[in-house]
């Protein structure tokens, strides 16, 4: 049995800063609006064809692999999660696969939409930690803004989403007390249509919704979030699954040198914060100028706390999701 370690890192994210004063001149909304409920001040959209889900996805990639300090090839597998990928299908794993060029691995698409990364990290983790591969790539990457209400009716949820890519090249560690220790992952289905996209999908018969009916008023196209539902249940969820990864390994709160929660909601992230009495420099956020990016906020941010310094080797570090689904999981990593 090998142990996983995160290799390398990197993220991208598109250069167009759309501001809660640019939203204003769409919907009925306000900065002091949406910073109260959410703390976002800004997030990025793509402006241009040229940023699709998986081309964010190998900006990303590109730069933890050179991190990682390794080739391309010796990329064994790819992991890629999303909830908005370029095409219904193929997913953009194999589309990362061919545009890095890279032989002919194994590529997997993730669905787990806020949960993503989490789910993908755990699944390289296992793959090395087994032996099946030695360097396995990573990656969550979203395109939101083209597929949100972006009017009155939708501002709920439109001013809450952002665009971007992160990405993670894990490899294999010698040292068993280092790398990923645990991962923990679990689901509540019952609660799926309370965030959830209804179509596009084969229960709609979409094909034929949107050649013949076309409806402006059908809203099943654009995200629908029960908020305070979700708000409530993430709390609840998040802790738990902390716990849980904390205790699997005899860890404390006190032990964590730095949680990096999913970027969903500055709220959440505060309430976790004060739940496990730890101090601002023991969690990172960066909603406030991102967004939500779903299943890439997780290796944003922390591709971010990296490169400002803030892990540390031999640290601690705590990833924690929540999300669409319900998924929710956790990863316990000692850097």
């Amino acid at each position: 049995m090998y142990n996983a370690r995160i290799a390398g890192l990197g993220f991208y994210v598109p250069d167009n800063v759309v501001t809660n004063d640019d939203l204003s001149k769409v919907m009925d909304t306000n900065d002091e609006w949406i910073q109260e409920r959410t703390g976002i001040k800004e997030r990025r959209h793509v402006d241009s064809e040229a940023d699709t889900t998986t081309s964010m996805g190998v900006k990303a990639a590109k730069i933890a692999i050179e991190r990682a300090g390794i080739s391309k090839d010796a990329i064994d597998f790819i992991v890629f999660a999303t909830l908005s990928p370029d095409y219904y299908f193929p997913g953009p794993g194999v589309l990362v696969q061919r545009d890095l060029g890279i032989a002919t691995v194994g590529a997997l698409d993730v669905r787990n939409q806020c949960s993503g990364f989490v789910y993908g990290l755990s699944v390289a983790d296992q793959y090395v930690k087994s032996g099946m591969y030695k360097n396995v790539l990573v990656i969550g990457s979203e395109v939101h803004s083209r597929g949100l209400d972006m009017t009155t009716r939708g501002r709920a949820v439109s001013v809450i989403f952002g665009d971007g890519a992160g990405a993670a090249v894990v490899s294999r560690e010698e040292d068993p007390t280092k790398g990923i220790l645990s991962s923990h992952l679990h689901s509540e289905g019952q609660h799926a249509e309370e965030l959830a996209v209804i179509a596009p999908g084969m229960g709609k018969r979409w094909v034929t919704d949107i050649l013949e009916d076309n409806s402006p008023d059908d809203e099943s196209y654009y995200p629908y979030m029960n908020g305070q539902f979700v708000f409530k249940n993430a709390v609840v969820r998040f802790s738990e699954v902390i716990m849980e990864g904390l205790k699997k390994n005899k860890l404390q709160p006190t032990d964590i040198n730095l949680l990096i929660p999913h970027q969903a909601n500055l709220r959440i992230s505060q309430f976790v914060q004060k739940k496990f009495r730890l101090s601002n420099d023991r969690v990172y956020n960066n909603i406030m100028s991102y967004g939500n990016t779903t299943a890439a906020s997780i290796p944003i941010a922390l591709t971010e706390a990296w490169e400002e310094g803030k892990i540390k080797d031999g640290d601690i570090v705590v990833l924690a999701a929540f999300g669409s689904g319900f998924t929710w999981g956790s990863v316990i990593i000692r850097w």
